[in-house]
């Protein structure tokens, strides 16, 4: 059993922002693998299927952001699950360009408050990442505005792109080739 967790926040007025890149990947998921999204629980909207030969877990917290730890812990807590072999969160990163993705087996929260509630309710800090990058916020610009807001046409098709791409990824960390697809995916690729 695999848990792949998407960040975001619930409700309507947050679809399509780069905060909910996270679960705009677990969405294409599902869609990919005929994985209906339907369940309510955990604190979470999940569905369950196979990806790669792997019983998985598809889960989108509906805790808001901020604490997406309480959803991901009861899940992992309740599946028993080792969070290092068995979980991969996926997520909005300021520090990548749009149309990038980069993949860590581990580390900090590097400044986002979902990862840094996941590792408070977890206790550890080591578990898979696939981080989308939404770009950097422009000078003068407050955070919350400008990771709650959508991507323009231009960055809205790079961002298609890594979501593909994030897709791909997932599903070669599920079969257990982590470093396979850091060696296919963090390399960078030139947005505008």
């Amino acid at each position: 059993m695999f848990l792949i967790a998407g960040l975001g926040n619930p409700e309507k007025r947050y679809e399509g922002t780069r905060h909910n890149i996270g679960f705009d990947v677990v969405d294409a998921l599902a869609d990919r693998y005929h994985i209906p999204l339907k369940d309510k629980k955990h604190k979470a909207v999940c569905g369950s299927g196979v990806i790669g030969g792997m019983k998985v877990i598809l889960a989108k917290p509906q805790t808001y952001m901020n604490l997406s730890g309480e959803s991901i812990a009861e899940i992992v807590n309740f599946y028993k699950l080792d969070p290092e072999e068995e979980m991969l969160v996926i997520f909005d990163d300021i520090s990548l360009a749009p149309g990038n993705i980069r993949i860590r087996k581990k580390g900090s929260a590097g400044g986002h408050n979902g990862v840094k509630s996941i590792i408070a309710c977890m206790g550890t800090q080591n578990f898979m990442r696939i981080k989308v990058g939404v770009g950097e916020k422009p000078k003068d610009w407050d955070l919350a505005d400008y990771v709650l807001g959508r991507f323009d046409k231009e960055d809205r098709a790079l961002v298609e792109n890594a979501i593909g791409d994030a897709i791909a990824a997932a599903e070669l960390m599920v079969q257990g080739d982590v470093d396979k697809a850091m060696n296919d995916y963090n390399s960078k690729k030139t947005g505008k």
